[in-house]
Parts: C-alpha cells; structure tokens; sequence
C-alpha cells in the first residue's frame, strides 16, 4: 500500500494518529515559518478521485489552482456552503460518510534555514475542518480530526535544510462530523494558521489565585521545562522558580478592570511573555462569585463569522467584535460552539469580558432519531471526547477571562460527558463546568443552564421552585447552583422583544447569574446580483438538498456588523449604570449594577428638552457611587426654574452617564447609562370642529380636504394626492411570526394569519354621511372565505387651524380565533414626500416590547434611513409614541403633517407591505414611486418566538373595541 492509500482514518472514531500532546497556544521567540498564503490546490470529488502520488516533493502541481491559506474551499469557488441547523447533511451512520465526500488536496513548498533546529521541528495546524492528513517531503507524520481545535506533528524525522514540501489531504466529511453538528454552514478546509516552528518550552500553566478578604494573589507557574525561570517586574520576581508559590497584594482580574501583570518564562534561552491575571472563581450560596462578589452575565453567544471568509476571522476583526462588546455594554461571551481562535481570548483578557469556552462538539441530528448511537453514551466515541475537552483545556488554560468551560452543545446526555468533566476537574480545578443538555440532572456540572426557557419558568426557577428531578440527589444539586440561561431571547430578524422581562427577573433572584442572547451575528453570505446590488444568502441559497433557510441570520449585529434595534435595545436593559428620573420629588437616581467598579470612571451630563428642542443643558456633579449601591440626586436649580415656569409643550430631562476619560475600548464622552422623564404636564387642547361640507362632482370637501363621495376615501389633503386611509392589519410577518419552534401552537403565527386573510382584506362601505361637524363612513372589513371581521367608523371633522381630524373607531365582528398583526390604518403618498421629521421616541425603531433604547426627542431622517435592512425583509422601522410627524420634500418645505391623539406609531417605507412581504432577500426591494403610511393605534409584540417562547399575553394584539384620533395637515412653506 503507498503512503497516501491507506484512508482508513476518515471512517473512524479516532480522534487522529500520531499527533503530539495538547498544549498551550502562547508566542514565543523560537525560530518559526509562516505557512500561511497561497497553496496549490486541487478539489477532489471523493475517496475515489485522489491523485496519487501528490505528496511527493517531485509532484508536478503546476496545472493546479491555487487556494489561500487559512480559507473555506467552497467560498472560493469550489463546491458550495450549505446550512443546517440540526440535520446532519448525510445519513446518520455512523462513523460512516457518503461516497460522495469532496476531498481538498493541498501542496506548498517553503524553505528552511540552514540554522533551523530540525530536531525540534513541530508543524501546527490551528484549525481544519473536518479530518485531514499531512506529509512533509513525503513522509507521512499522521491525521486528526477536531475541526476547531489545533493539531501538532512531530516534523523532525521529515523536515530538511533548504526546500521542503508539505502536501495536505482535507476531507470534507469524516467520523468527525457526526461530532460538529453545530448551527452553521458546513464549510471545508485549511481555515486557520499553519506554522512549523522550533518547539523549545513544551507547556505551561498560570495559576494566579486571589483572596479577595487579604487582598493577596497567589502565583505558581507549572513548566514543562526544569530549568524554567520567571520575572514578573511589578510583582517583584526576577528569573525565579516558577513553581513558588508566591504571595503579593494584587489588584484583580475582573471584566470591568482586566488588571494583567506583564510577565515572562526563560527556558533554555526560550522567552516567552505572560499576561497574568489574578482572580478567583467559585460558587457560593448558589452564586456564581468571582473575587468575592457575586456576577450576572450579560452576555452573547458569538459564533466566528464574516459575510466573505465565513469562520477565517483576522484580528481586526476580533476586535472589531470585542469593542462592539464593551460599548454595548456586553460583559460575557460564550464561544458557541467551540473554542475560537485562540486571539479572541487573548483580546477579552486585555479588555475584559468574561468567557464560557465551549468544546467543539454538538450531537443535535441524533435528537431526530431519538438519539439512538449518540457519541455522547457509546464508549466507542470516548477517546475521541476526551480528547476534544483536553484539547480545549490544554490550548487555552491561561487566560483569565475564561471563568467557566463548557463541555459542548446539544449533545444529549451520556456516561461520556461525565467522564470529560471528570478530566477537565483533575486538570484545572479554578473553574466551574457547564453543559445545558442533560439540565434534568446536573449532576457533573456546576451550573444548571437553561436555553429559552420563559418568564414564568424563570421565575420559579429563581425562587427554587422549579419541578423537581426524578433523582432525590441530583434533584438537592440541581436546586443548590446557579442559574444561567446559556440562550435566550432569539435574536431572529426583527427582535428580540421582552429583554427588559427577562432582565427584571435576572436582578430580581440571587440565583439567577443572567444570560447570553442568541446570538452575535448574522451569519449571511454576502453576493452581489447582477444590477451590482450587495445582499446576503442564507440556507437554501446555494442549492441545498436539505437547508433550515434563514435560521443562520439570527445575531444582533448584521453580517457586516453593523448593530441592529436589537443591539442597541440589549445595550440600554443590561446598562451596568441606571438612571431613573423620578418627577414628583425633583431627583434623579443612580443604580450602580456594576461587578466591582464605583461610578467614578463616569462623568455626568444633564438635558431638558421642550418639545424635542433643547433649551437647556450642563454637567452634574455627582459622587461616586458604590458597585450595588444607590444614590438620589436632587434636581439643579436651573432644572427646578423650568419646571416651575410657563412651558407650551412637553419637559424631558434627560441624565446621561458617559465615560469621563478614553478607556481601551471607546473614547471619553461614549454613553454607558441615561435616564429620562417627562417633568411637567403640558395643557391638554381641546378639538373644537368648524367648517362645512361641499359635495359636487361625486367629491365631498371639508375645508382643504376632498373625499370620494361614494366610499368616503380621502383623496387629497390640500395640494397632495393621498390615497387612504383605510383600516390595516397586516404587517410583513417578522421571523417570529414565521417560525414557532418552542410554542405549544401548532402553526406558526403567519399561517394562522394567511388562513385568516390578513393580508388580503376586502372593504364594503355600507355609508357615507354628512353630519354637523363633519362626515361619517362606515365599512366592514374582512377576508373572502371567513366570517369574521372589523367594522370601522371613520369620523372626519376639521377645526380652525384647517387640520383635518380622523378618528377611528373599530369593534371586531364574528369569532376573532388569531391576535391582530398590527390595528392603524394605512395611506400613500407621492413618492416626492421622502424625509420625515417627527416628535416622539427616536431615533431609531420600536415596538411594544422592544422600546428601551429610544428616547423622546425631535428627529429627522429620509424615508430610506428609516429602513432596517434585515437579512430576510420583514416588519421593520416602526417609530412609536409619535406626537407628530412631517412628512416632506428633502427641504422640509412641503408635505404632509400628521398629528398623534395624543400618540400613534408611525412607519414610512418606499414600498407597500406587500413588496415587502414577498421579498426573500433586500436587494429584491425596490421604491414603487409612492410613499407608503401607517399609522397604527397598536402592533403586536416582537418576541423571541422563533426558538423561544411564544409571546407573552400582555405583548399579543387581541381584536377587540378601539378607538384613536390621527390629525392632517398641508404644510407649503412651512416646516
């Protein structure tokens, strides 16, 4: 058999073949090759299509292509991405794998000093997905498996002086993949670095403990080399025995102050530099409590992804997501679902996030065939999970951010998954255990973890009251640790709502240590089609046999990471610092929810607005405020002589806390917590109706108005075509409307709508009347083929100042069996009218649940920047508690007012809900030439229901009796 024949490794439970000891990932100073670049490469169809002979350094590759390295084959033209989100995308055999197995064949020649130390030569593979094997000058050093993990081989026996060749053999699909069955593209490749380097210092491991009573750190440093040294300058060590240990007075390691003592190791004229953080992490009264205080995550799980190189993720990138962290107020990551390249953690060292690192392993297809063979219970899997948790822990093991390790995902339960707790307990005792998918036991772990569990659950799992287990013992465990729901509120499209429940119930019980949002990202593939129009694929998009769709655009920032509503409302209910303005006593107060840190990093600054105009504005002085203390503030002077003077309109004081000096992550004056309140009671004004009708030419006038005499529709308001309004219901259905995946409803929220006929209503005017102040139509509004519907009643008038007055009273008829997508009425007009300005919570979008980071202010943006361009067109662009909105040219000049009574919510697109109801992906939208109005009395909530529970009653929209008042107006030459 020849060297490269023997492809028994692919169909296997063996996690690889000669590979050397797990290790740490640190730099160092020895003699290193950068195997990163271009390498010939060839695409393989299968087992039966590999090219014999390509790892001899003679091989003729001149005919080949050429593929960078580190890179996915299958986004740079070869072979296609494909999205599931359970499904294994091959029968489920295992270890078997189809025939059809796409196999890379990679060559690169590089050259070697004559000073290269060839007898520690180690060649290190960061990440392969899924199995591969490796040879050097044709000679084979092995093969491994564990895609996200790295791999070294002893290169000694093959390396040389001068050329050398190094041949790759990547196989797509492996024993292995039925152990990466995570919620991604599957993607194949050389997708992380490739170095071959002088091994000198084997290994080490930090230890650097803190007593948060004495103020002392602990620190010993375990050293695979005997004639090691260590200096740490400010601790005062200089070429000491790393083993100590040693005593000093420390300031700690934590997420808010990421304190990291410069240090290094010297082994045999190695040097290698250390970044020591010193911090305890234990569980107590059933916390979860680092350096002595109890913590409460408010994080998110992040996936590695960028819309052109999928999970190839540079460093500016990585820091690119670790401040978006931090300036969205973001303290805690959970590495879902695997550990990530290895200079994520060391950016959350440095500017401190706290971490769950995840193993890479997820069993989630066995559940479709009721885990029958799951790796997690068949001892035949077990050297390979072994190995996959000591891989994790032996690479990352010195960072100080990691404060949990995660055994996997969704891999069911099993004998297995106690015996990788076992291990990772025998090597690292400083940290706590986490796996979610045997929550009905816990008993080999340290945390009981939740996914998507809803409010009511929460709540009695906060009191500790939560159904009991079938095991008395496990049962005592369970209810004896923390609570952290590992993911929640699903960040799908338009949403999440309710974070704010969630958040209440965090802070409420002790218990409970917070969450982790899923997820980071939007995992799109960015395309552009042939009009040169970017947008994003997701599942489906490439011909997949089996796809979950858009499942994977389910993040918090969109592929090109900017941050969606989403973001920005998780930033304003987890802010560290609160702020509530409390009117009737004229003060405002400062929570400090903060870990360890007082408010004295902030400075503070303070606004009143009259109408959404500032008229007044300065700094406060406020002092230092405790980590879970708080302080009441009372109102200056300045604020209390606005309040008691004359005001025609709305008082809003708004207290912004803001960073008093540039931090690593964001520069001085970025914004950590605010508060705002109205402050006085404006004078509420009468309607009093004036005015005549005029009927002639099958037209009704009122004032500057002109109606169809026979449906009563208004057609123009003054100069200005309208068309509408007429009572809507309908909105684009969000992803949460679409998929239901956890609810005990057996069709989804859009199903039940579409059957309803939502989206397809018909209008009967049964009359049209004149009255004393105005006119009167009534309609009844339902869908062919049910019996069920709204009857409306739009009473117009007009008063003095000619603004037409629309309200509209609506009683439902029939057995209403669905809630109501959205209750307003909708209009357009030309497409001229473009920009908006309004009065009301801004600037960006809001729904019922999702209203937390907006303020009420005045704001003004054209009709295209009110669009949120999700993945997958939906519901989107809602401005709430509107007083009033303009409508208008680009020069503000002309237009259309409308005016809230008191409030309505706004929405104003450049195409009609159905347009976008039927787009798939955004560039299919297109502006129609009209400008499309709603203005709604209310909307269904948002949720999380997508893969979390269904939306609570309070947030539903039930049919019932309504009524609201909307005012128009021509403005012409005046804004």
């Amino acid at each position: 058999m020849s060297a490269d024949a023997d492809l028994s490794y692919v169909e296997s439970h063996s996690p690889g073949h000669d590979r050397l000891r797990s290790r740490a990932y640190f730099a160092s100073d020895v003699p290193a090759v950068d195997l990163d670049g271009s390498w010939r490469f060839r695409l393989a169809a299968g087992l039966g299509d590999l090219t014999a002979g390509f790892h001899e350094p003679d091989f003729a590759d001149g005919r080949w292509d050429e593929l960078p390295v580190p890179a996915f084959w299958q986004l740079n033209g070869y072979g296609k991405p494909a999205y599931t989100n359970v499904n294994y995308p091959f029968p489920i055999d295992p270890p078997r794998v189809p025939d059809d197995n796409p196999t890379g064949e990679y060559r690169r020649d590089f050259e070697l000093a004559e000073d290269f130390p060839l007898e520690r030569a180690v060649l290190r593979f960061d990440g392969v997905d899924s199995c591969f094997a490796v040879w050097v000058n044709g000679i084979r050093l092995g093969d491994g498996k564990g895609s996200r993990l790295p791999t070294e081989f002893d290169a000694s026996r093959a390396v040389r002086h001068g050329r050398n060749v190094v041949a790759v053999r990547v196989h797509q699909w492996s024993g292995g993949s039925y152990l990466e069955d995570q919620d991604m593209w599957w993607m194949s490749g050389i997708f992380r670095s490739v170095r071959l380097l002088a091994r000198g210092l084997e290994d080490y491991f930090v230890h650097a403990d803190f007593d948060h009573v004495t103020g002392t750190g602990t620190l010993r440093v375990e050293t695979t080399s005997p004639s090691a040294t260590l200096s740490v300058p400010e601790l005062g060590l200089v070429d000491a025995d790393p083993a100590g240990p040693y005593e000093f007075p420390v300031e700690p390691w934590s997420d808010e102050t990421p304190r990291l003592y410069e240090g290094e190791l010297v082994a045999d004229g190695e040097r290698v530099p250390l970044r020591i953080g010193f911090r305890r992490v234990a569980v107590v009264d059933g916390q979860i409590v680092v350096n002595g205080r109890p913590i409460l995550f408010r994080g998110v799980n992040r996936h590695e992804w960028h819309p052109r190189t999928g999970r190839v993720i540079d460093r500016a990138t990585m820091l690119e997501d670790v401040l978006l962290m931090k300036r969205h107020n973001v303290n805690a990551v959970r590495t879902s679902h695997y550990p990530p390249h290895p200079d994520f953690l060391e950016l959350c060292d440095v500017h401190g996030l706290w971490v769950i690192d995840e193993c890479d392993y997820e069993t989630h297809g066995f559940g479709e065939v009721e885990w029958e063979g799951n790796p997690s219970a068949e001892p035949v899997w077990r050297e390979s999970l072994l190995d996959r948790a000591a891989r994790m822990v032996e690479r990352d093991k010195n960072h100080p951010s990691i404060i949990l390790w995660s055994l996997g995902n969704e891999a069911g339960r099993g004998e297995n998954l106690a015996a990788m707790a076992e291990w990772i307990r025998g090597r690292d005792d400083s940290r706590l255990l986490h796996y979610e998918g045997d929550w009905t036991s816990c008993a080999y772990i340290d945390v009981y973890s939740r996914m998507y569990a809803g409010y009511e659950e929460v709540d009695e799992i906060g009191q500790r009251v939560e159904p009991s287990t079938d095991d008395t013992a496990d049962d005592a465990h369970r209810r004896a640790i923390p609570f952290i729901q590992c993911e929640y509120a699903h960040a799908m499209g338009n949403g999440p709502g309710g974070l704010r429940d969630y958040q209440d119930l965090f802070e409420k019980y002790p218990r409970l240590a917070g969450g982790f949002i899923w997820e980071w990202i939007d995992h799109g593939i960015e395309q552009t089609d042939e009009n040169g129009v970017t947008y994003y694929a997701y599942g489906g998009d490439f011909g997949e046999e089996l796809h979950d769709g858009n499942f994977v655009a389910d993040g918090l920032i969109f592929p090109d990471r900017t941050p969606s509503p989403g973001l920005l409302d998780f930033k304003k209910v987890i802010e560290p610092v609160r702020v509530a303005v409390d009117a009737a006593e004229r003060t405002f107060v400062v929570s400090n929810l903060h870990h360890s840190r007082d408010t004295g990093y902030l400075r503070w600054e303070w606004a009143v607005e009259l109408s959404g105009v500032e008229v007044a504005s300065g700094a406060l002085e406020v002092e230092p405020v405790a980590a879970g203390a708080s302080l009441s503030v009372g109102w200056l002077k300045e604020i209390a002589d606005l309040v008691d003077g004359p005001a025609d309109g709305e008082l809003w004081l708004t207290v912004r806390g803001v960073l008093a000096a540039d931090e690593l992550w964001a520069a001085a004056g970025h914004e950590i917590g605010w508060g705002q309140g109205r402050i006085n009671t404006p004078p509420t004004v009468a309607i009093e109706p004036t005015g005549a009708l005029v009927v002639r030419d099958n037209v009704i006038e009122l004032g500057a108005a002109v109606f169809d005499a026979r449906t009563g529709v208004l057609r123009r308001v003054g100069g200005i075509d309208v068309e509408g309004p007429r009572l809507d219901l309908w909105r684009a259905p969000i992803d949460n409307d679409v998929r239901n995946e956890h609810g005990p409803q057996q069709a989804s929220l859009e199903s039940q709508w579409h059957r309803a006929g939502l989206h397809r209503l018909h209008h009967k005017t049964l009359s049209v009347e004149a009255t004393s102040t105005g006119i009167e139509v009534r309609t009844r509004v339902g869908a062919a083929a049910v019996d069920f519907g709204m009857d409306v009643l739009y009473r117009w008038t007009k008063d003095a100042s000619d603004t037409l007055w629309l309200e509209v009273v609506v009683d439902p008829y029939g057995t209403w069996t669905v809630p109501l997508p959205r209750l307003g009425v909708a209009l357009t007009l030309p497409g001229e009218y473009d920009h908006v300005e309004w009065f009301g919570l801004g600037p960006g979008e809001a729904y019922r649940d999702t209203a937390n980071a907006v303020r009420v202010g005045r704001y003004r943006k054209s009709v295209a920047d009110l669009q949120t361009p999700y993945v997958r067109p939906q519901e989107n662009g809602n401005r709430r508690d509107v007083r009033w909105a303009h409508i208008t040219e680009a020069t503000g000049d002309r237009g259309l007012a409308v005016l809230g009574g008191p409030v309505i919510d706004v929405t104003v697109k450049p195409w009609s809900t159905q347009a976008l109801d039927a787009a798939a992906h955004r560039n299919e939208l297109h502006p129609d030439g009209r400008i499309h109005v709603n203005l709604d009395h209310a909307h269904q909530g948002i949720g999380s229901a997508a893969c979390g529970p269904v939306l609570p009653e309070k947030d539903t929209l039930r049919a019932g009796h309504a009524q609201f008042r909307i005012g128009f107006k021509e403005i012409d030459g005046e804004s």
